[in-house]
């Protein structure tokens, strides 16, 4: 990928033994690029390492092995060119709405006066539907109000790249979607370079441009890229009505189900983990043309199948 703003090449996490036993090797020969303004999420069973590649990408953990260049310089460290969106809101109590996001925004812009610390953050306030909750601190907020001020806190330092992990797995599913809704929309303004971390298919069949899926720990690694072929200016309201939608959601359960657990026993001919296989499920042959007992490509309008990893 020539226009690559984020490249990682050959990371790998290796756990010492506690016990004298082997060294855990969680992932291995992790190698994929994201372009400037990509929405990429990655899926994968618990334990495939995740959460490790994430922090990896903030500068929280260190790797065992490999690289991650950002905008052409090296990952070393917690920067705020990358901001986190964690699984809990991660809010200072004592804070309201207002100065826990004003406390980010001094960090990145010291100089700013105080005005223009406020309006900036006002902004990003208004940006996630929270205009009139400024001066609540988190005990006064709903869960999802929460995870809306860490995301205006997030997208307020104006990060290079979004990490997000998990960020409304503990939602209930109605403020799930509304979030949802809005993450798309400011991201289609913001033009923000995202990676994030779901266990929901249909989460990141909504979200996605593309969908990393990882095979299943110890020493997992990217299976596949699903390119997702519905348009960008797709909605939560509409979005199954497009009919690549069942092929693509097919394609992700399957693997899930199935292939993700025989990877390592199965591996496909021609694998190459320098350059992990991009699929795009929309753009394969009609239904009709798939040879009886392939079960790979299911029926359009087959019933969903659980979203849950």
């Amino acid at each position: 990928m020539d226009n690559a703003f984020l490249k990682i090449e050959s990371l790998a996490k290796v756990f010492p033994s506690m016990r004298g036993g082997e060294p855990l090797t969680v992932f291995e020969n992790i190698h994929f690029q994201l372009a400037k303004g990509e929405f990429v999420c990655i899926i994968g069973h618990s334990g495939c390492g995740k959460s490790t590649i994430l922090n990896v990408l903030a500068g929280l953990d260190e790797a065992s092995g490999g690289t991650v260049i950002m905008d052409s310089r090296e990952v070393s460290g917690p920067s705020l060119d990358r901001g986190v969106v964690f699984q809990s809101h991660a809010l200072m109590p004592w804070l309201t709405v207002m100065q826990n996001i004003v406390f980010a925004v001094k960090s990145r812009w010291p100089d700013w006066s105080r005005d223009k610390l406020k309006a900036h953050a006002q902004k990003y306030i208004d940006l996630v539907h929270l205009t009139g909750a400024e001066d609540k601190k988190p005990a006064e907020l709903s869960g999802g109000m929460k995870q809306r001020v860490g995301i205006a806190r997030a997208f307020a330092i104006q990060p290079k790249m979004l990490l997000m992990d998990e960020p409304f797995g503990a939602l209930d599913a109605l403020t799930r979607g509304v979030i949802q809704d809005e993450l798309v929309n400011i991201c289609a303004e913001t033009h923000q370079t995202v990676f994030m971390i779901t266990h929901d298919v249909d989460e990141a069949i909504l979200l996605a441009d593309k969908i990393v899926l990882m095979t299943n720990g110890p020493h997992a690694k990217i299976a596949e890229i699903v390119v997702n072929t519905l348009p960008r200016d797709r909605s939560r309201h509409d979005v199954h009505k497009h009919p690549h939608y069942y092929r693509i959601r097919n394609h992700l359960v399957d693997f899930l189900v199935t292939r993700s657990k025989e990877f390592a026993s199965n591996v496909p001919a021609g694998y190459n983990p320098l350059h992990p296989p991009q699929v795009r499920p929309g753009l394969e042959p009609d239904v009709d043309s798939v040879p009886e007992g392939d079960t790979r490509v299911r029926h359009l309008h087959q019933p969903a199948m659980p979203v849950a990893a």
